[in-house]
């Protein structure tokens, strides 16, 4: 099993306005009752929408200019809150493919990575550049380039950041563990089998 490389991701844009906007929103605690990510899509920010809507406002992901749309654009101190990974797993399910923004809690952005969904961080001028005009041009797509770590819509190109590790882990499609360890199973099985303190515990790795 080996994990998909990312080197470019593109889509049209859906600009969601507002710093420290945290996990408890982009997911309700109640969904956390679910023993599966399955259908976590459909409460994306159900108590937001469902806010606006009560006083005749659209909220983004309701708004019909950014239908289908797949990159999210977002503010400062994004996923901050709880640690719960049914954040990135909701928005990845209701389409996000890529997460532009001034910055991200750290453990939502590890859980992002965790399932090959880049968060990169841009200037604030740069993320408000991109939010206008993707209000202005709903219909124009946005190119992230990790390897030249680049954000490119129309005629503007805007450098982008992240940590190192998280992408060279999109690059070489090394970001998903589990299949890491499934694709070496006997290698770990051999390390397991040298170990002293296994082996005077007498447990098995199978």
């Amino acid at each position: 099993m080996t994990s998909r490389k990312l080197d470019q991701v593109r889509g049209r844009p859906i600009p969601l306005r507002g710093h420290d906007i945290d996990t408890d929103r982009i997911i309700p605690a109640r969904y956390l009752k679910q023993v599966t990510f399955e259908g976590l899509e459909k409460g994306v920010f159900e108590d937001d929408r469902k806010a606006l809507a009560a006083r005749g406002v659209p909220h983004a992901f309701d708004d019909a200019r950014f239908r289908g749309a797949s990159l999210l654009l977002v503010n400062r101190n994004f996923g901050c809150g709880s640690s719960r990974e049914h954040a990135p797993q909701a928005l990845h399910r209701w389409g996000v493919s890529a997460i532009l923004g001034e910055s991200y809690s750290d453990i939502f952005a590890g859980n992002s990575l965790a399932m090959g969904l880049p968060c990169v961080s841009l200037a604030s001028d740069a993320v408000e550049a991109l939010m206008a005009g993707a209000e202005a041009h709903p219909d124009r797509e946005i190119v992230l380039d990790l390897g030249r770590m680049t954000a490119t819509a129309g005629p503007h190109t805007f450098p982008v950041t992240m940590p190192a590790s998280a992408r060279e882990a999109l690059l070489q499609g090394t970001w998903d563990a589990t299949g890491l360890l499934l694709d070496n199973v006997e290698l770990i099985r051999s390390v397991a089998a040298r170990l002293p303190y296994l082996k005077e515990s007498g447990l098995e790795f199978t």
